[in-house]
C-alpha cells in the first residue's frame, strides 16, 4: 500500500466561555492495494491548546464514491463503544483499532467498488473537532494479451490500410492501454499509413477489457515483418506491461522478376536425355507460368512451373522463356534460358566395310563423327591401340596387315557420347610361306616315320600340295590340312626307307611358293652298339653286386653298428665309383633277424652301404 501524506489543521471552538482547543489530524491523501488484499487507512491525531488530554473523545468514519456528493457512516465509537454500522457494504469486512494517537480503519477482501473516498472525523467537543479523508485506489492487473492475424493475405495493391491484426486486454482495472509494434518499433497513428481502433468493453464485474485493431497498409518488404502488440498498466506505486507473441502476416504482391534455369540433366545435355526447366519468379503467392520457346506466341505445355522435355534432340536447342500470368498490365516480366542440345552422329569410315589391298601398297583410312563438341578418336585392332587422330596410315601392306580396324570416337567433356565404326582390311598376294627361306634338312633312322608342317598365307588363301621323292608313295600321308581366309596349314607323316626331298607346294591365283625339306636316312652305327653293350654289361653287374650283398648280409658277414653305416672299403671313392647302399624295411623288423659275427641283434635302423670302384 503506498500513499502521500497531508495534514489538515482545524480549531474549533468549544461551548462554554473561556475554553478553546484544537485537533491536528493526519492521514494519507491516497492509498493504492491490489484486488481481494487488505487495505489499513491510518488516521493519527493530536490535541493542542488544552491544559489536558479531554476525556471524551468521538471517532467516526464514513464512505463516499469518487464525484458524489453524499456519504455514509460505516463506523462508530467513543470512549464507552464501538459500532460497526450495520446493512453497509462494509458490515463484515472492515475493524477499527485506535489509541490516544489515532485510528486504523482495516478494510478486507478489497473489492473494485471499495474505489472510494474514506473520511476519518475526531471530535472533542469542548477539545475541537476534525476530520480528514483518504482516496483508496484498487487494482487488478489484465490477463496477458491475444493477438490474431489476418489468416487470408493481404495485398500491397490496396490504396488504403488494411486490417492486419487485432490484440485484446480483458478483465483488468483501471484500464489498460495497448502499443503496437512493427519489428519491435512502435507503431504511431499516420493518415493513410497507419490506424487504430481502440475497442473499450466495462464488464459487469467492473473489470475493464480492451481491444485493439491495427490497420497498416503493407508494401512488399513487409513480408518478413512481425508484428506484436504490448499491454501496459497501473499497478500500486508502478506501471507494467505484457508483450504479445509476434505473428507474420502473409502479404501479397505481384512478380517483378522472373528466373528460368535447367533443373536435369545436371551438366550439358546430349541427345536422348529428358531436360527438366524450371521457372521461377518473386511474386506471391506464387503465379502459374506460361512457357514458350523463341516464338512467345507459341505455347508449350507445362505443370505449373516445370516444362519437361523428354528425349531432347539437337532441334530443341534454343532460347526458351517462362512469363508469369499476373503480370498482366505491367512491364515485360520473363525469364529466359538458352538450352543446347549436345550430340555426336554414327562414325563414318572410308574405305566403307572392306578393302582388299596388294601386298606392298599403302592405304590411308578416314573416319570421321560429326559432334557439337570436341572428339577424340582411336583406331584400335585386335584390341590393341593402332592410331590416333581421324586417319589411320596403313604402309607396305603385309599379310599381317589384314584384320578389323575399329575407330571409336568419343567427347572428353561429355563420356557418355561416344560412337565407333570400322573397316576390314584384307591383303591380296602370292602364297607366304613361313619359313620358306632355308631348306630344312633332316636325319632319320631307316625305318621311323616323320611329320612334316607347311605353312602358308596368301589371299586369295592358297591350297598346298607335297611332292614327295626317294619314298614309295605308300610310305606318306597327309595327316593334317586345315585353311581360314588368311593361312592353310598342312601336315603329312613318311616313312623314311631310303633318302627323301619333300616338297611344299603353295599356290593360289597370285603366284607360288614351296618350301623342300631334305631327310636322309641312316643305318645303326658301329658306336650306337658299343654304347648298347656296356649298358647291359653295367645293369648285369649291379645284379651281380646286389645278389653278393643279399648273401653276405643273410649269413651274417656283414656287421651292422648303431652308426646306421658300415664301409667295406676304406678307399675313398671317386666319381666312378658304383655305390649300393641296402636298408632294412622297418615294418620287417621283427620278421627278420640278423645275425653278426658275434651273434648279437641289430636294430632296424641299421644299414649297409658298398662302395665299388671300377
Amino acid at each position: 500500500m503506498t500513499g502521500g501524506w497531508g495534514c489538515m489543521y482545524l480549531c474549533v471552538c468549544g461551548v462554554g466561555w473561556g475554553v478553546r482547543g484544537k485537533v491536528e489530524l493526519t492521514m494519507n491523501d491516497n492509498l493504492e492495494v491490489y484486488l481481494f488484499d487488505s487495505a489499513e487507512i491510518p488516521c493519527r491525531y493530536s490535541f493542542t491548546g488544552l491544559d489536558k488530554e479531554p476525556s471524551f473523545v468521538m471517532i467516526q468514519w464514513f464512505v463516499r464514491a469518487a464525484g458524489n456528493g453524499s456519504r455514509m457512516r460505516i463506523f462508530y465509537s467513543d470512549a464507552s463503544q464501538q459500532i460497526v454500522d450495520n446493512n453497509t457494504d462494509y458490515s463484515g469486512r472492515i475493524e477499527v483499532t485506535s489509541d490516544q494517537r489515532g485510528t486504523t480503519l482495516l478494510v478486507r477482501n478489497v473489492q473494485l467498488s471499495d474505489e472510494k473516498e474514506f473520511f476519518c472525523q475526531v471530535n472533542g467537543l469542548a477539545a475541537g473537532y476534525a476530520e480528514r479523508k483518504t482516496h483508496l485506489r484498487v487494482f487488478a492487473p489484465p490477463e496477458a494479451p491475444v493477438i490474431e492475424g489476418i489468416p487470408s493475405g493481404i495485398s500491397v495493391t490496396n490504396t488504403m490500410p488494411s486490417k492486419v491484426a487485432s490484440c485484446e486486454a480483458r478483465n483488468g482495472f483501471p484500464k489498460p492501454n495497448i502499443t503496437w509494434y512493427r519489428n519491435d518499433e512502435p507503431l504511431i497513428p499516420a493518415a493513410g499509413q497507419v490506424n487504430m481502433i481502440i475497442l473499450v468493453t466495462r464488464e459487469y464485474r467492473g473489470f475493464y477489457s480492451v481491444q485493439s485493431t491495427l490497420e497498416y497498409k503493407l508494401a512488399k518488404e513487409d513480408k518478413d515483418s512481425r508484428f506484436s502488440c504490448e499491454v501496459s498498466f497501473s499497478v500500486p506505486g508502478a506501471v507494467r506491461t505484457m508483450a504479445s507473441h509476434s505473428i507474420n502476416v502473409t502479404v501479397h504482391y505481384p512478380t517483378t522478376m522472373v528466373e528460368l534455369w535447367k533443373e536435369l540433366p545436371q551438366g550439358l545435355v546430349k541427345e536422348g536425355d529428358t531436360v527438366e526447366l524450371r521457372c521461377q519468379g518473386d511474386g506471391n503467392p506464387p503465379p502459374p507460368f506460361i512457357f514458350s520457346k523463341e516464338q512467345p506466341d507459341v505455347e508449350l505445355e507445362s505443370g505449373g512451373d516445370v516444362l519437361v522435355l523428354p528425349s531432347v534432340s539437337r532441334k530443341d536447342s534454343g532460347v526458351y522463356q517462362c512469363r508469369p500470368l499476373d503480370s498482366a498490365g505491367q512491364a515485360e516480366v520473363k525469364g529466359e534460358v538458352q538450352l543446347t542440345v549436345h550430340y555426336l552422329d554414327p562414325a563414318v569410315v572410308v574405305p566403307k566395310d572392306s578393302e582388299v589391298m596388294l601386298k606392298g601398297e599403302n592405304l590411308v583410312a578416314s573416319c570421321n563423327a560429326l559432334s557439337s563438341l570436341k572428339t577424340v578418336t582411336v583406331w584400335y585392332k585386335d584390341g590393341k591401340q593402332v592410331g590416333h587422330g581421324n586417319t589411320l596410315h596403313l604402309d607396305d601392306a603385309t599379310y599381317e596387315t589384314s584384320g578389323e580396324y575399329i575407330c571409336e570416337v568419343t567427347v572428353p567433356s561429355l563420356p557418355s557420347l561416344h560412337t565407333s565404326g570400322s573397316v576390314h582390311i584384307i591383303v591380296q598376294g602370292g602364297p607366304q610361306v613361313v619359313g620358306v627361306e632355308e631348306e630344312v634338312q633332316l636325319e632319320e633312322v631307316a625305318g621311323r616315320t616323320v611329320n612334316l608342317s607347311c605353312e602358308a598365307r596368301g589371299h586369295p588363301p592358297p591350297s598346298i600340295s607335297w611332292n614327295i621323292v626317294g619314298s614309295q608313295v605308300s610310305n606318306w600321308q597327309e595327316v593334317m590340312s586345315k585353311a581360314n581366309d588368311h593361312m592353310t596349314h598342312s601336315m603329312v607323316s613318311i616313312k623314311v626307307n631310303s633318302d627323301v626331298t619333300a616338297v611344299c607346294n603353295a599356290s593360289n591365283d597370285m603366284g607360288t611358293e614351296v618350301k623342300v625339306f631334305s631327310i636322309k636316312a641312316s643305318k645303326l652305327s658301329v658306336y650306337s652298339g658299343v654304347i648298347i653293350v656296356v649298358i647291359i654289361l653295367c645293369l648285369l653287374l649291379l645284379a651281380f653286386l646286389g645278389s653278393i650283398l643279399y648273401f653276405l648280409h643273410k649269413k651274417g658277414k656283414i656287421p651292422c653298428g648303431r652308426s646306421g653305416k658300415q664301409e667295406i672299403t676304406k678307399e675313398k671313392p671317386t666319381k666312378d665309383d658304383i655305390v649300393v647302399e641296402m636298408k632294412n624295411n622297418p615294418k620287417n623288423e621283427d620278421a627278420v633277424l640278423l645275425k653278426a659275427v658275434n651273434g648279437e641283434k641289430k636294430g632296424p635302423n641299421d644299414q649297409v652301404t658298398v662302395v665299388v670302384s671300377e
